[in-house]
């Protein structure tokens, strides 16, 4: 039986929502260890999913996509973790279920003809390259051209942009606090982007230097202070700051976390998901788990600079 784990994204922003200059699109974005999604598959006369879960239309769908004609699979849904919190569960699904077939049939089909075959990766394709290789993403986002409107990924049926550049994520403490509720999704989604787009040029080009001047140099160079500052900035400029202001009490526990010490808090996509970096990740966990309460979980995690594992289980 086949066993696949994937990993989970934060989604660190949109670049490019103006489209002036000929590309829109564009986004970076780290993968997680965690949360994941682990399915076990094998061949079935039959499509058949099970669990329990809130996937099973989604991974029947995928599946069905690139299943052969006459052939069938079984998918016991075996862990998972919710749509709509900013954490990318959607791409995950759709690939995991996508990779199933593509492995069991022999198919020979990598992550990004599988995000095309199962209509994922039209806007920001950091799940889907979260799934292939894992790491710190940055993508390049689509031709205008071609794409001809501002939508996100579920409403475009473009295939994945090309990846301009994939690093290792350092070990850092990844403090991820997700408040009980959802972010936008579907007409809400599409109504978000028509609305709030384009965004003024001046912003783009402001959050574009931001990205390559001083967060990826950070990177390279293990920055963790220089790097969450640049995420702190990130949340108030472009396309990041119209998704945060949808999002009161993201932005709250945000204000909370840096005024606690965290030297940089976002929020995921549409959020609610907040993550947050420090110098100690355990008394930022207890500080956000006080101000939420009953109303949200929040967990330590790292980054996975690898993709979905896919492997054999007896």
């Amino acid at each position: 039986m086949l066993k696949i784990t994937t990993p989970s994204r934060l989604h660190i922003t949109l670049i490019d929502m103006n489209a002036e200059r000929g590309r829109v699109d564009g986004s970076i974005g780290i993968t997680l260890n965690e949360p994941s999604i682990t399915i076990k598959a094998e061949r079935s006369d039959d499509i058949e999913i099970t669990g329990n879960s809130e996937h099973i239309e989604r991974i029947r769908n995928s599946a069905m996509k690139l299943l052969p004609q006459g052939g069938g699979i079984y998918i016991s849904i075996e862990k998972d973790y919710p749509s709509h919190i900013g954490l990318g569960s959607g791409t995950q699904a759709s690939l995991a279920a996508g990779m199933a077939v593509n492995m069991l049939y022999g198919l020979g089909l990598g992550a990004g003809e599988l995000a095309l075959k199962v209509g994922r990766g039209g806007t920001s394709g950091i799940g889907v390259a979260a799934f292939g290789t894992g790491g710190f993403i940055l993508d390049g986002g689509h031709k205008f051209s071609e794409k001809k409107d501002f939508l996100p990924s579920s409403a475009s049926r473009l295939p994945p942009p090309p990846v301009l550049f994939r690093r290792d994520f350092p070990e850092w403490d990844i403090v991820v606090a997700i408040p009980q509720q959802k972010g936008a999704s579907m007409k809400n989604e599409v109504n978000i982007f028509r609305k709030e787009c384009p965004v003024p040029l001046r912003e783009v080009e402001e959050l574009s230097h931001i990205i390559l001047m001083q967060l990826l140099p950070a990177l390279a160079e293990g920055d963790i202070e220089v790097f969450g500052k640049c995420i702190n900035s990130i949340q108030e400029t472009g396309f990041k700051k119209r998704e945060v202001a949808l999002q009161p009490v993201s932005g709250k526990l945000m204000k909370f976390l840096r005024d606690a010490g965290a030297y940089g808090a976002g929020m995921s996509s549409f959020g609610p998901t907040v993550y947050a970096f420090g110098e100690n990740g355990g008394d930022l966990k207890k500080l956000a788990e006080e101000f939420l309460g009953s109303k949200g979980q929040v967990f330590i995690t790292r980054a996975r600079n690898e993709g979905a594992r896919i492997g054999n289980t007896a």
